[in-house]
């Protein structure tokens, strides 16, 4: 044991190219011995009379290393040799072999018997070959020698379960032990020296191994049977990881071997409906885009998918310079790989400021706005109405006065389902948004305005998945508000691509209502993704469980569930996940009058008055229950401030 490993500490130490040089000789050894063999067994005698052929023992294996060498044969890493590297062999071998039919035609040597030359070629073949194959498992051994690699199976043994089976094999952290995968031609087989199963003999098979770790290898799946698959193995005590997209694989931005934790994209997604190029390209396909609040969840997957459908020119505007800068920088990257020729241009601002939002829109040509940006953290917004509604409601009026003094052809604002009898300022000022557009819609016909209200967007900054994964991490507890809260998950992706389509679809004061498919149980969603970490929740049903489950109650404003209509006069249109929605509008003459209100209330920093003026304007917003003794303290804090002069009441004041 100790001289094994001496011996391969040694050869580990060796520089490449004394590598390189032993495994010359080590072949001229080999065609030297494979020459000799091949006379032994055509002449039938172990010590045939060869000696007036010494020369082509010496010849040919000089001849042939160079072959060898520019077959690659000595530029490869033994190590790690792929079971391509025999495909090399074959024609180095064969050259190498009609070196030999060649030398000795010339040589002198007439009568040499032709089948020395093809027992030549199995033989070299053989010698030369194996003896690599031998190497590489010999090396990879004495590598893995002492290490504890964990022990995994690998769903699906389709051409990616292959792959990555021969990837873990020759690494150093997961040994594969069983292949599982649903065809059963495939069952009771072996690929790479490792048995394919029935799923249903996972439970037995992970414990007989001691298998912890299960790797989905299935990377062009449909959702849906991803989902299933992952919903079959949810209740064993297993931790599930998967293989990323094809996308990432073919792109290169992963490999067969990079295996991460399952979303929960992949249990709440649904397979995606074939988008209508049509409605894609309409408002964006050679078109100057502004994209405000670029750099947030949503407005940064509108500018990844606009950028694919082929704008003039993609305007981003953001008042954060970090988010704007990372998604500037991403955007130019994008291009460049893709090789569009597409002018993208950043600029840094608020949608307060109508002059720079004018500016930007004339001097650049705007024809389409989506109209991202928003406060949406419905606690931070209940604390901080004044700037919640100021961004949120006056800075969507400006914008779109902004898009009507420069032409722009069609604006489309990113709305939410919170909108709908909101109990939140969030929800009442995205409702409040709603009107003032549809209320600019009556007043003119220049612009087009299209609003379209959808939920919770998975991976969304404040969404409740990243916070639940990081809880997790951290041993819990995951906090969930009730136990009853629900709420519609989309994936990001996916909404964009329907907001550019929906956009599309709109005559002017449109709301449109995207299908969010079925509400998610929060505390189920929480379950789910402490089961697919390998984990089990503690509750009340399970008090040894891993993770805790704990509720912290409702936070001010915060519904059991949401709504996506207000009544119910409902539409469909040309495409079956957006639904067109008939909702009550308000005369300009009115929203006018709204605005110039909320415009004073808020430049006083009076709360109550903008409570006041939301629960006039927004059907079902009742006002939040302790804004008195809110408004006393703040007030008092302000009044006492102002005493002293400092001025400090303009931002004690929300």
């Amino acid at each position: 044991m100790g001289l094994r490993r001496a011996l391969f500490r040694s050869m580990d130490a060796l520089s490449r190219r004394q590598k390189r040089i032993l495994m010359g000789a080590a072949d001229i050894a080999a065609l030297a011995a494979s020459i000799y063999l091949a006379y032994a067994l055509r002449l039938g005698k172990p010590v045939p009379p060869v000696g007036h052929l010494w020369w082509l023992f010496v010849a040919l294996p000089i001849l042939s290393i160079p072959v060898f060498h520019a077959f690659g044969l000595y530029r490869m890493i033994v190590r790690h040799m792929g079971p391509h590297v025999a495909g090399s062999v074959i024609k180095a071998v064969s050259v190498s072999t009609l070196i030999l039919a060649v030398v000795a035609l010339f040589g002198g040597e007439r009568g040499l018997p032709r089948s020395v030359v093809i027992l030549y070629w199995c033989i070299s073949l053989l010698a030369v070959g194996g003896m690599r194959f031998a190497v590489r498992s010999w090396l990879q051994t004495q590598g893995r020698r002492g290490q504890r690699r964990e022990p995994v199976v690998i769903y699906g043994a389709g051409a990616a379960g292959r792959q990555s089976a021969a990837a873990l094999l020759q690494g150093n952290e997961y040994r594969p032990v069983a292949f599982v995968d649903d065809d059963a031609s495939l069952q009771g087989s072996e690929i790479h020296g490792i048995r394919v199963y029935s799923p249903d003999a996972l439970g037995k098979v992970a414990g007989a191994n001691d298998v912890e770790l299960v790797l989905l290898a299935m990377p062009s799946v449909r959702r849906g049977q991803r989902r299933a698959i992952i919903e079959r193995l949810e209740p064993l005590p297993l931790h599930i990881k998967t293989l990323p997209g094809l996308a990432d694989l073919v792109s290169g931005s992963a490999r067969v071997d990079e295996f991460r934790n399952v979303d929960i994209e992949d249990l709440l997604g649904r397979d995606p409906v074939a988008p209508q190029q049509e409605l894609l390209d309409r408002c964006v396909r050679g078109k100057v885009v502004l994209v405000t609040g670029a750099g947030g969840s949503i407005g940064s997957e509108l500018c990844r998918q606009i950028l694919k459908l082929g704008p003039s020119q993609l305007l981003l505007l953001d008042a954060s310079e970090y988010a704007l800068y990372q998604i500037d920088s991403e955007l130019t990257r994008r291009a460049a790989l893709q090789g569009r020729d597409v002018k993208i241009d950043a600029f840094l601002g608020s949608v307060l400021d109508a002059d720079r939002l004018q500016r930007i829109m004339h001097v650049g040509g705007v024809d389409t706005v989506y109209h991202a940006a928003a406060y949406k953290h419905v606690p931070l917004v209940e604390q901080n109405m004044i700037e919640g509604v100021r961004n949120n409601v006056l800075g969507t009026y400006r914008c779109a006065e902004a898009a009507i003094a420069s032409g722009v052809q069609s604006f489309v604002l990113i709305s939410t389902d919170k909108a709908v009898r909101p109990t939140n300022v969030m929800g009442a000022s995205k409702r409040l948004a709603e009107l003032v557009l549809q209320g600019l819609a009556l007043r003119q016909s220049k612009t087009r305005f299209t609003m379209v209200r959808f939920g919770n967007v998975l991976g969304s900054s404040g969404s409740v998945v990243p916070l639940f994964r990081e809880q997790i991490a951290q041993g819990g507890p995951v906090t969930v508000t009730h136990p009853e809260v629900v709420r519609y998950f989309m994936t990001i992706p996916e909404a964009a691509e329907l907001v550019i389509q929906a956009g599309s679809m709109g005559q002017g004061g449109d709301v449109f209502v995207l299908n969010m498919g079925q509400p998610v149980k929060i505390v189920d969603l929480a379950r789910r993704m402490i089961h697919l970490m390998g984990l089990t929740a503690r509750d009340q049903d399970t008090p040894d469980g891993d993770v805790a489950i704990e509720f912290t109650g409702l936070r001010p404003g915060e519904k059991l569930y949401e709504e996506l209509l207000i009544g119910d006069s409902v539409s469909a249109t040309q495409h079956p996940m957006i639904m067109r929605a008939e909702e009550d509008r308000i005369a300009w003459r009115q929203v006018a009058e709204m605005l110039d209100k909320i415009q004073q209330a808020c430049e006083a920093y009076g709360c109550s008055q903008v409570c006041a003026l939301l629960k006039d304007a927004v059907d079902g917003y009742c006002g939040p229950a302790d804004i008195a003794d809110l408004l006393w303290v703040r007030q008092a804090e302000a009044a006492q401030q102002s005493t002293a002069g400092t001025g400090a009441e303009i931002y004690r004041l929300h």
